[in-house]
């Protein structure tokens, strides 16, 4: 495109565009889009008229109906960001405009190209002057503008020093007001239209009488001018006489600055001085108040008096202070301090030498002690008590706070300390409980010579109830058992029922008339007694234990007097773990480690109280429902304290052994039972075991009258149940001198009687069974007893209901042979009111060799006799009614002379 044709358009976009948008056109090349079918538009840089100017770069497209352009699009220039002219060295057309997304365009000449790139970089510096990236541009293309340029603000649209305007653009359009002036000058010029010639010459001429005048006015005003170069000469000496004292100021000021500069950097260095020694100060003082022990408090740790109160208080007071200095936490550095290391070796000394003292004391006053408690245990030997030991613990629980200290500070002397009174309480309470359960079991055999002698039957039951009581040590498993109050027995029985009970009351081989009411009574008494003596001597030393070596709260390390021992095969020496085993008992709850303590300790209790259980249960084997009562309460009030004490544990397992003694009296009668042999010469009456089911069931209503937990008891009441009927029914069938009926019939009758009068809740079925089984066997006793005495008169109506049955009409009956009424009155002559009499005489005395006293069944039996003959004799009346219709036969007695027969028979017996 040709520069004419590029003017054309250039005048045209201006005139049509952007005159109208008060804009100047700078800058324009004909490009089209790189890569694309050829549609040629120009890209122009304007800027604004107005201010302030903005400079922008306006797309404007020909239209394709017209010779008119439009604009297409418009960006600011201060959003561009990068130009990138492709080639510096080489001629291409290409270039991109990096705007908010890059434009690639093909400028139709590489001149046009580097004219528009060097015009936005002008309008850059010139009105926006920010950083815009010039990428593959010629440096000669860039060029700075002259200084008077620089100094002209950026908002001016005036014209510019050095001819840079006259580059930036070949066409300049008038202003509005210079418009106006040429139209005035015109407008008196009349012929500066038609004569442009003569209109220039006339201006040319005023031109030069305007430039005379000037040159007239100059020379004219030199003398001024003169005058105003001396006033102007003056005013330099005055500036130079002004700026030499301000020199002469500014060498004193700076001086007056030096000085200043100098104070400020003392003042300086004193502030810094004074914090200083005030931060040491603080560490001072720091050091002073937390690491400094008194002269009194060294003194007490050195040779404070540990036997008085007072010197108790002041070596607690001290070992406080003492723990409090060696555990303050130092700041960093302060390690490093001789004064700080030698305070600690000093604190280290006297921690060692008062816990070597404090150690060697109470070990002292633990052996003292111990002396002067097993000698006071002669005192108490025939009374059924276990010393106190509260004055012992009285006095040593004023060292808990040290025991605490030391157990802080010295680990190993607190150990050993704890180790220490263990094996003395051992020793001491293994001694007082020996003797107290030696007083117990003297008590409870009633004399010493009769305890020698049972006692030297006892080590081999007690050897085989140890290995069973071994075997269920360490069991997790829960006790079952009674958990009430006992009440003293009251049970009252025959002396017949006790005799016939002997075999089993004789468990251990004693005599059961050596055991009454007050026997039971009296064991039972001595079981609480034990009990309740040993239960307050546990807690009491427990709670001892948990105050004097603090163990109630933190998790600790197992001391070496408390790890487990284990127990050789023959169950006899138990023998200390191994040490390697001390590093398996990693940490242990503190509640544990009292609990193994109080195992150590109190390791005698269960041994004594199980040799005890076993002397009990020898003497008499229903001692165990006593036993189960008493330690079933006992063990479920520990528990309710602490399940997992000492006292819990030891309680729940010689629980197990009395659950098994119980057990095995509740095997053992049932055994009898099933041996029991009855006489073939005399009748039966009672069996004997039924007899004692219902001594041990009054016995045991009376013990666990107020029991909550009933659970044993009830189990044992089915099993034995049970077996008394099965060996009720075994002896019935094999009675030879007793009717099987009677048999069952009397002794289900005591049974029923006896659950109906204790109101045994859990064998309710069962007192329902016996009643059933008393009325059946009754029932079936008196008909197979009343058959005898009218036995022809009973053959022969069976045979007329056996016609009757076979499908012989009632009123024909009487026309066979063998029943006609010949035969009936044959019959009923054979049954006159005498023998009838009679034959009900009989029978009563052999009902009365049958039954026996004990049960007073005769009156029972006889009258429901008495029911059964009427109905039998109203049965016959029926028949001879019905069958032997009008023939006015009669029984030769009536109703009314049976009931006076029974009467009279009943009275004469």
């Amino acid at each position: 495109m040709t520069g004419s044709t590029m003017t054309a358009i250039k005048h045209a976009l201006q005139r049509d565009i952007f005159t109208p948008n008060d804009e100047r056109l700078l800058g324009i090349v004909n490009v089209c889009k790189a890569g694309k079918k050829k549609k040629n538009c120009f890209l122009c840089a304007t800027v604004t008229t107005e201010r302030p100017v903005q400079v922008k770069v306006v797309k404007v497209k020909k239209s394709d109906k017209g010779d008119f352009y439009k604009r297409q699009q418009t960006w600011e220039l201060r959003d561009l960001t990068v130009v990138d002219a492709k080639d510096a060295s080489k001629e291409n057309p290409e270039f991109d405009l990096h705007f908010e997304k890059v434009y690639k365009w093909l400028a139709s000449s590489t001149a046009e190209k580097n004219s528009f790139i060097s015009c936005i970089w002008k309008l850059n510096q010139r009105y926006l002057r920010k950083k815009l990236e010039f990428v593959n541009v010629s440096s000669q293309l860039l060029e700075e503008l002259p200084k008077a340029e620089e100094s002209v603000p950026s908002g001016e649209s005036q014209s510019v020093a050095g001819g840079d305007e006259d580059a930036l653009e070949e066409y300049q359009e008038l202003s509005a007001r210079e418009e106006q002036d040429i139209e005035g000058m015109m407008e008196m010029c009349e012929y500066a239209v038609s004569n442009a010639e003569a209109f220039a010459e006339k201006l040319f001429k005023e031109l030069q009488v305007l430039d005379g005048a000037n040159i007239q006015s100059i020379m004219a005003s030199e003398k001024q001018v003169n005058i105003l170069m001396k006033l102007l000469d003056d005013a330099l000496a005055e500036v130079d006489t002004i700026e030499g004292k301000l020199s002469s100021y500014e060498e004193m000021l700076q001086s007056v600055k030096d000085q200043m500069d100098q104070i400020s950097q003392s003042n300086r260095l004193i502030q810094i001085s004074s914090t200083n020694n005030g931060k040491l100060l603080d560490e001072i003082q720091f050091l002073v108040n937390y690491m400094d022990l008194s002269k009194g408090h060294i003194r007490a740790l050195q040779e404070g008096d540990l036997t008085s109160p007072r010197g108790i208080e002041a070596c607690i007071s001290a070992s406080e202070a003492l723990l409090q200095c060696m555990n303050v936490a130092l700041r960093p550095g302060h390690d490093q301090l001789s004064a700080v290391t030698q305070q600690q070796k000093l604190f280290s000394e006297l921690r060692d030498t008062f816990a070597r003292r404090l150690t060697n004391h109470l070990n002292n006053v633990f052996v003292h002690q111990g002396h002067d408690q097993s000698s006071t245990l002669s005192q108490n030997s025939a009374e059924l008590t276990l010393p106190k030991h509260s004055p012992l613990h009285r006095d040593l629980l004023r060292y808990a706070k040290l025991m605490e200290w030391l157990k802080n500070t010295q680990r190993e002397k607190y150990e050993g300390l704890s180790r220490t009174y263990v094996d003395y309480m051992n020793r001491l309470y293994e001694r007082e409980i020996k003797d107290f359960f030696e007083i117990a079991k003297i008590k409870m055999a009633g004399t010493s010579k009769e305890a020698k002698g049972k006692f030297a039957t006892l080590p081999r039951k007690e050897s085989a109830l140890k290995q069973e009581t071994e075997s269920l040590h360490g069991s997790s498993g829960k006790l079952t058992g009674s958990t009430s109050s006992l009440n003293k027995l009251t049970v009252q029985g025959s002396n017949s029922r006790r005799s016939q009970s002997s075999s089993l009351l004789d468990m251990g081989n004693m005599s059961a008339s050596d055991l009454d009411v007050a026997d039971r009574t009296k064991f039972d008494k001595i079981f609480e007694q034990v009990l309740g003596e040993l239960e307050p001597l546990c807690l009491a030393e427990q709670d001892f234990i948990s105050k004097f070596f603090k163990l109630q709260q933190h998790q600790t390390v197992l001391p070496p007097l408390a790890q487990p021992e284990t127990e050789d095969t023959d169950g006899s020496i138990p023998s200390r773990m191994p040490p390697q085993a001390d590093h398996r008992h990693s940490l242990s709850s503190e509640k544990d480690m009292v609990r193994l303590m109080m195992n150590k300790i109190f390791q005698s209790i269960e041994p004594e109280l199980n040799s005890l259980i076993a002397l009990g249960d020898k003497i008499d084997s229903f001692h165990s429902l006593y036993m189960l009562v008493k330690m079933s309460h006992h063990v479920w009030t520990a528990e309710n304290v602490d399940p997992a004490s000492f006292l819990s544990t030891t309680l729940g397992n010689v629980l197990v052994t009395v659950k098994r003694n119980f057990d095995k009296c509740i095997s053992g009668q049932i055994k009898q039972m099933e041996e029991v042999k009855i006489s073939k010469k005399s009748k039966v009456g009672i069996l004997p075991f039924v007899t004692r089911f219902e001594e041990f069931a009054e016995l045991a209503e009376t013990i666990f009258r107020n029991a909550e937990r009933r659970g044993d008891l009830d189990k044992a009441y089915v099993k034995l149940i049970r077996a008394v009927f099965m060996n009720v029914e075994k002896v019935a069938s094999e009675s030879q001198k007793t009717p099987r009926d009677v048999v069952m019939m009397e002794n289900f009758h005591h049974i029923f009687s006896t659950l109906s009068r204790l109101k045994i809740s859990c064998l309710d079925a069962e007192r329902r069974e016996a009643k059933h089984k008393y009325t059946d066997h009754l029932q079936s006793y008196v008909i197979n007893s009343l058959g005898q005495p009218l036995e022809k008169l009973n053959h022969f109506f069976e045979g007329v209901e056996s016609r009757v049955a076979l499908g012989v009409r009632e009123e024909e009956v009487s026309y066979h042979l063998a029943f006609n009424k010949q035969e009936l009155r044959k019959v009923i002559k054979e049954y006159p009111g005498k023998e009838v009499k009679k034959g009900l005489d009989n029978l009563y005395k052999k009902v009365d060799k049958h039954l026996c006293e004990e049960e007073s069944l005769l009156q029972v039996v006889w009258h429901s006799m008495q029911d059964e003959f009427i109905r039998q004799y109203k049965h016959f009346e029926g028949l001879i009614g019905r069958c032997y219709p009008g023939s006015g036969i009669t029984m030769e007695f009536t109703i009314q002379d049976i009931l006076e027969y029974f009467s009279s028979i009943a009275q004469s017996h």
